[in-house]
């Protein structure tokens, strides 16, 4: 393993808590020897990294789900990698492996941090390395247990999704019509909306950007709605909410139109709702579910073998390009489940 002393990662780490939208400054990019794996641990290759608006939320400081990303360290994030060497018999150099490897070219585990981080072998003949970025990943784990666990569909339920051609939203939207749900998305922009029904199969999709979202859902849901999967929180939620059948479920996965804004969250107005109807507000957070997410990728990754369900990624390369592919997320710049390409291989 002499090779590996010669080896240099390149990371990037958090120098400063953002305000408002990120930028460059708020990134510090550095270099260090990669060196052999401890005993007990593995060394892996990062190959893709998941970009995720949860990490908008990591880089600031206060209580939340998750510790926040410490000023100085390496900015967190999921992905897939390669073995490069091992000390663990249960992997061998070669392996496809996915988890939490950071922002950085490399990453070293430890016996504790490969179970902390969740790596596990991921196979090919499931789905392809994007997709296991994206249906058969966090996102798909997100949309899998959101709907079938907090919302609990049922065959004929109108189910309304926000951010519906992004990652978490392509899983949920397709999944609720396999269960016999109609199903109205809510995207931005004509492109998202055609490939939302044309690709995705939803029964209709509102141009938050050129439509009224009140009046697409009084068009689209005239009974009203039975399941909403928030991904934007913020005024969307609103108009929602103002629609709702009795007994309705909302989950409340994220709230991308908030996450960089410089005064307080805006909470809903329309809250009563959820009394008159009885309705329930919940939230989910995926790694509750992490004993069961084999369970999840078997029944998604048949779906994706017979044709059911369809994966979109928009792919941008390089590690460099990290902090600017970051900004992507919030300003609706990628098209489906964005994927940062670290190597070329």
């Amino acid at each position: 393993m002499t090779e590996l002393a010669s080896l240099q990662n390149h990371q990037i780490r958090l120098a400063a808590r953002p305000v408002g939208m990120t930028k460059r400054d708020n990134w510090q990019f550095t270099t260090e020897a990669v060196g052999e794996p401890v005993e007990g641990g593995v060394l892996v290759k990062t190959l893709c990294l998941s970009l995720d608006p949860a990490m908008r939320g990591w880089m600031n400081e206060g209580k939340s789900y998750i510790a926040p990303v410490e000023i100085g360290e390496v900015m967190r994030a999921g992905g897939i990698g390669k073995v490069v060497a091992s000390n663990d018999a249960r992997f061998a150099p070669g392996d496809l492996v996915t988890g939490g490897l950071g922002v950085q070219e490399y990453r070293q585990f430890t016996p504790m941090e490969i179970k902390r981080q969740g790596i596990s072998r991921i196979d090919l003949r499931m789905g392809s390395i994007t997709q296991w970025l994206n249906v058969l990943g966090m996102p798909g784990m997100t949309g899998y247990f959101g709907l079938m666990d907090v919302g609990q569909p049922k065959e004929g339920d109108v189910v309304v999704v926000s951010g519906a051609s992004g990652a978490v939203g392509q899983t949920v939207g397709q999944l609720a019509k396999i269960k016999g749900c109609r199903v109205v998305g809510i995207a931005g922009g004509k492109a998202k909306c055609d490939f939302v029904v044309n690709e995705l199969g939803f029964d209709a999709c509102i141009d938050y950007k050129n439509e009224d979202v009140r009046a697409g859902l009084k068009e689209h849901c005239p009974e009203g709605i039975d399941i909403y999967f928030d991904n934007v929180g913020g005024e969307i939620l609103d108009h929602v909410l103002a629609r709702l059948r009795r007994k309705a479920r909302i989950i409340i996965c994220g709230a991308i139109s908030q996450y960089n804004a410089t005064t307080a969250v805006q909470g809903p107005k329309n809250y009563l709702s959820l009394l008159v109807n009885r309705a329930r507000m919940e939230g989910i957070v995926v790694f509750d579910y992490a004993d069961r997410y084999p369970v999840a990728i078997a029944e998604l990754a048949g779906y994706l073998k017979d044709g059911r369900l369809k994966s979109r990624e928009d792919v941008v390369l390089g590690l460099d390009t990290f902090p600017e592919s970051l900004v992507k997320l919030f300003t609706g710049e990628n098209f489906g489940k964005l994927v940062l390409q670290v190597s070329a291989e």
